[in-house]
């Protein structure tokens, strides 16, 4: 992994009235640093700014006044600059402040100039900590779009990774009472039914703009975490796929050597597909999708969406990948060719078993 994009929700980096989280900020700083030291550049997209601003106002409530708002954006923004250049020198890192807006990523020349910014700002050794320039933004401020901008700088960082650290936990089947969803192979439509908002006084956004985050970063190639910041430590556990909990969400549209990259990530396989030369050789030769004509055996128990490992006919593992049926409608369809899918399952309107975007080979040639 080369580049890595971290964005920090208001709730992380700001306590109780105002108060800056320096612990947290400190805990991070270290893990940035050793993982500078493994080859791994970092940007920060830092949010607080407003809360920190509340704070030291004595606010309590976030504003409805605009001006208000910018107001406590601007004295926010001082300390949590401040707060982070001291906690980033004592990990041995210099600070950098890049202020923007949702212009700067509307031409091709203003994100250039950012993108080229970033780069000389990395290239030195240098951490960007990013924010939107909240005190001249009405938009950011009444949309609290910080999440989304992680990812659209992810984008043009061409970044491998974007982690996004909050007071949430991760993507869950319902607020407060669901559990934890580890692994998100394809942002559909249920998926983003579960995201729900923030009830937060000094922050904006919730889940809802964080999967907006994850569908604009994975559709860019670039791998999405979203969980707790409570334990900045962990940050090497999230990048290297060490157990951390939260939600991960496969990036799509990769080549073999970057698919291969985020095996760590997948859940254990639940099912093995056995599958013949044709097959073996479309995926390893050609980066093709699993079809269920190439599928000659079935086994184990899985669900949509659940990760299988793929055998050709000599018994050797030569992929990996994101099943969309489960066991029970794979021994249906399995040998068959597409038109008699259709009429076994006249509703799907993708007949691929595993796509291409979440197959993962472990081979490069033919056995």
């Amino acid at each position: 992994m080369k580049k890595i994009v971290i964005k920090l929700g208001t709730g992380i980096l700001s306590g109780e009235h105002g108060c800056i989280r320096t612990d947290r900020m400190e805990e991070l700083a270290e893990s940035i640093a050793i993982l500078g030291k493994e080859g791994v550049e970092t940007v920060i997209v830092s949010s607080g700014a407003v809360g920190l601003g509340m704070g030291k106002l004595a606010i309590k409530e976030r504003p409805k006044d605009l001006s208000l708002l910018r107001a406590c954006a601007s004295i926010g923004q001082c300390r949590l600059m401040n707060a982070w250049s001291h906690s980033l020198e004592k990990a041995g890192l210099v600070a950098s402040q890049v202020l923007l807006t949702r212009a700067d990523f509307e031409s091709r020349t203003r994100s250039k100039k950012v993108e080229e910014t970033l780069t000389a700002l990395l290239k030195q050794k240098v951490i960007p900590i990013v924010n939107e320039n909240d005190s001249v933004s009405d938009e950011e401020i009444k949309f609290g779009d910080n999440d989304v901008l992680s990812a659209l700088l992810a984008s043009i960082c061409q970044a491998d990774f974007l982690i996004i650290l909050s007071t949430a936990k991760g993507l869950m089947t319902k607020p407060i009472s669901g559990s934890l969803i580890p692994f998100v192979a394809e942002i559909t439509p249920t998926i983003e039914a579960m995201a729900k908002g923030t009830h937060s006084a000094t922050a904006v956004g919730g889940m809802i703009t964080k999967i907006e985050a994850a569908k604009i970063a994975t559709n860019s190639g670039c791998a999405v975490f979203i969980g707790s910041g409570e334990s900045p430590a962990q940050l090497r556990d999230i990048i290297y796929g060490n157990n951390a909990q939260g939600t991960f969400f496969a990036p799509t549209g990769l080549e073999l050597t970057e698919r291969k990259k985020w095996l760590a990530f997948f859940p254990a396989p639940k099912g093995i597909l056995t599958i013949d030369q044709g097959a073996e050789e479309a995926i390893l030769m050609k980066g093709g999708s699993l079809l269920a004509i190439g599928i000659s055996k079935v086994e184990g128990t899985f669900e949509k969406s659940d990760v299988v490992e793929i055998k050709n006919q000599a018994e050797k593992i030569v992929a990996r990948g994101i099943t969309r049926f489960n066991k029970d409608e794979l021994l249906c369809i399995q040998g068959k060719q597409n038109e008699e899918i259709s009429s076994i399952f006249p509703s799907e309107n993708r007949l691929e078993v595993i796509h291409r975007d979440h197959l993962a080979q472990l081979q490069t040639e033919i056995s």
